[in-house]
């Protein structure tokens, strides 16, 4: 089902200033394998999910780039910039996958976020872009409900139990919930115990549109993951130690 062409993510720089952008940033990301960064990138869906999604690939040069054509409406891919730290990083390795009404939404923010970076923005204009452009509808949040598929066994990017980078196995969902917040849910998550993450709780990634609820996996289907991956665990480790489990 993979084809040879690639699509190129066209993204609009309108009202982006000349300040904005500068030569001295490091904006340089390293270029995974194209069938590891496939496999990373697949392993977010259920494994009966996988050959029916698109697939997009980062060339770091480039941008995001089709790999695999998709029937579902699901898209996946390994995000690297997460423009809500205002920091650039080549450490960030999320490995996700949209529904329909995601890849019409928030999977086009994580795109373009790539691409401007690319480009040379820095990481503090690129998140007061972003914020802009949601501010003006330019970005909007999902009309309906849907999914995040986030199940695969191993992602690094900030997170508990001390909100600092860490490559953790936690595989999960997250449901759209723009603008819903953990009181609204009666929800009261802990990130340093685990036992109070068991149940939904509201993820806000930045902004409030950007607020996911989200549901771990169980200790038993979790298992079931960690061994069905343990090739690709063992390929990620190869590839860069800091994608090493403990």
């Amino acid at each position: 089902m993979k084809i040879k062409w690639v699509l190129a993510i066209a993204i609009s720089l309108v009202g982006v200033g000349r300040s904005a952008w500068s030569q001295a940033v490091e904006t340089t990301i390293d270029r995974m394998p194209a069938k590891l960064e496939a496999q990373f990138a697949l392993s977010a869906l259920p494994k009966a999910l996988r050959e029916q999604a698109a697939v997009y690939l980062l060339d770091p040069a480039k941008g995001y780039q089709l790999s695999q054509k998709g029937t579902s409406g699901l898209t996946c891919l390994v995000q690297r910039t997460v423009w809500e730290m205002a920091d650039f990083r080549n450490d960030i390795y999320i490995p996700l996958c949209y529904d329909a009404a995601g890849t019409k939404t928030y999977l086009k923010v994580i795109m373009d976020a790539a691409a401007l970076r690319i480009q040379g923005m820095t990481a503090v204009a690129l998140k007061a872009e972003i914020d802009n452009r949601y501010q003006k509808k330019i970005y909007v949040a999902p009309e309906k409900a849907g999914v995040s598929y986030m199940i695969a066994p191993v992602f690094r990017t900030v997170g508990p139990p001390d909100m600092k980078v860490n490559t953790m196995p936690m595989p999960h969902l997250m449901f759209y919930a723009p603008g819903i917040t953990n009181a609204d849910i009666g929800a009261a998550p802990n990130l340093g115990v685990h036992s109070s993450l068991l149940y939904p709780f509201i993820d806000k990634q930045g902004i409030a549109e950007q607020s996911y609820m989200i549901q771990l996996i169980g200790d038993a289907e979790k298992a079931k993951i960690m061994t069905d991956e343990k090739d690709l665990l063992a390929a990620l480790c190869g590839y860069r130690t800091l994608l090493c489990l403990p």
